[in-house]
């Protein structure tokens, strides 16, 4: 059995390596550049975007407000990619992971914008009365494929389970076990009861827990983490310094033991975690930005947008800056021991903000990658599966908590690579419809004021 298991782990760390090789790498940062420069870097009206997205009005048809859809998007976007997956980057590519990982998020901001753009233009209306929506139904209305509608949807269904399921239940679990000596079972016992309270209910029960919990963690880790720093000020510069400089010449790192990590790693592992971490070019987020209520799709793709903003350029930027200023990823630490070596530098405080963010961080990711999951299950076999994917989903946050880490993370990036490639393909081929759709908006009129 264990021969098995260890065949299967290598075979799944064979496989994610051919996927997340340069082709793939340099396509993602490729479509986050070319949609960069196609909407004439929609980036700058991040401020309007972070004002429209605080609204909780009903501005049009859909399910939930444009904030409890941002906050749904977050919550399935701000999880262990931030916390363990900044540490796996370094780990593995150096402190200029952090960089590449930065970059991706600042030009993923275009990538989030259309293909929320895209999901909420090609939207349906179901027989039951709810919005449904993403890159599934862009595939089969905008670009008239629905063989690769059914291909995304499959691929998003399985792929849930690894990269909003498994992976942060298996984050959490380990943390509490080496933390606070919680087994396993126990963890990911009461992580399932509580999951089952909320996603159970749908996507208004699954909002509304949103809607309270993601700014409570998010302002929470946030300030942890710039306490951390406030401790560390003398190692800021340096560590500043070190990210920049490592991210084009390559830096010592824990790669086959402590081979030199050069700039081809960095920036594999920083890109590849900034995909996890904020999904932009992955098209998960666009199917709850499809249930919004708003008047017209540039309003709900830049709300959208500035997920991707908090989730790397403000967070992931400052975990990062943590581990790299604390030094412990030079000591062969990985994973979520990484980070929490790196937050034990404070007594009690550090320590503290770990759990806490990683509690909150995993439990919120799992609430939103349920209904991602769910939607795609309705795409392909309609609403008669849905109570059982969300038993289904239950039973999954259980064994996650109990499944190695290096198998978890592996499972998750292969899955992140074939939703990405459907995705990335409808993006290319309709980037003449945001852009007509942004100038009809956004140019012509004012978002502000209509």
């Amino acid at each position: 059995m264990t021969d098995t298991m260890t065949a299967i782990a290598q075979s799944l760390s064979t496989l994610s390596g051919l996927l997340w090789g340069w082709p793939l790498v340099l396509t993602l940062f490729g479509v986050h550049l070319f949609l960069t420069v196609r909407l004439g870097f929609i980036q700058r009206y991040l401020p309007l975007a972070i004002r429209l997205s605080f609204s909780r009005k009903r501005e049009g048809a859909g399910d939930v407000s444009q904030f409890g859809a941002l906050m749904t998007a977050l919550a399935a976007t701000i999880g262990t990619g931030n916390i363990v997956g900044v540490a796996t980057a370094v780990a593995a590519g150096g402190p200029g992971a952090v960089l590449w990982m930065w970059l991706t998020g600042v030009f993923g901001i275009s990538t989030k914008y259309a293909e929320a753009l895209l999901s909420v233009k090609y939207r349906i209306l179901t027989p039951q009365g709810t919005m449904a929506g993403g890159p599934m139904y862009v595939l089969e209305k905008g670009l008239k494929s629905k063989p690769l509608g059914v291909l995304f949807a499959a691929f998003t269904a399985v792929a849930a389970f690894g990269i909003g399921n498994m992976v942060q239940a298996n984050s959490l679990a380990g943390q509490l076990q080496q933390g606070a000596g919680v087994a396993p079972w126990v963890s990911g016992l009461l992580m399932a009861l509580l999951t089952a309270l909320v996603v159970l209910g749908g996507i208004k029960s699954i909002a509304r827990a949103c809607e309270w919990l993601v700014p409570f963690m998010a302002i929470f880790y946030v300030l942890g983490c710039l306490a951390l720093l406030a401790f560390a000020a003398g190692d800021l510069w340096p560590a500043l310094k070190l990210i920049f400089t490592s991210a084009f010449s390559g830096h010592e790192a824990i790669l086959g033991g402590f081979a030199g990590a050069g700039m081809k790693e960095a920036v594999r592992y920083g890109v590849a975690r900034g995909l996890f971490s904020n999904e932009s070019g992955l098209g998960s987020a666009p199917i709850v930005a499809a249930a919004a209520q708003t008047r017209n799709p540039v309003r709900q793709a830049l709300v959208s947008s500035t997920g991707t903003f908090w989730d790397t350029v403000v967070v992931c930027a400052l975990t990062g800056l943590v581990v790299v200023a604390y030094g412990d990823w030079k000591g062969g630490f990985k994973g979520v021991e990484l980070t929490r070596r790196a937050f034990a530098h404070i007594p009690q405080i550090g320590p503290a903000i770990l759990t806490v963010g990683l509690a909150t961080f995993v439990f919120s990711t799992i609430l939103g990658w349920s209904y991602y999951g769910e939607k795609a299950m309705e795409y392909l076999f309609g609403p008669r599966v849905i109570i059982g994917y969300r038993v289904a989903w239950v039973v999954f946050v259980f064994i996650g908590a109990t499944v190695p880490l290096h198998a978890v993370w592996d499972f998750a990036d292969i899955a992140n690579a074939l939703m990405a490639l459907p995705n990335l393909l409808a993006l290319l081929l309709l980037s003449g419809v945001v852009a007509r759709e942004t100038r009809k908006y956004l140019k012509e009129q004012s978002l502000d004021s209509e």
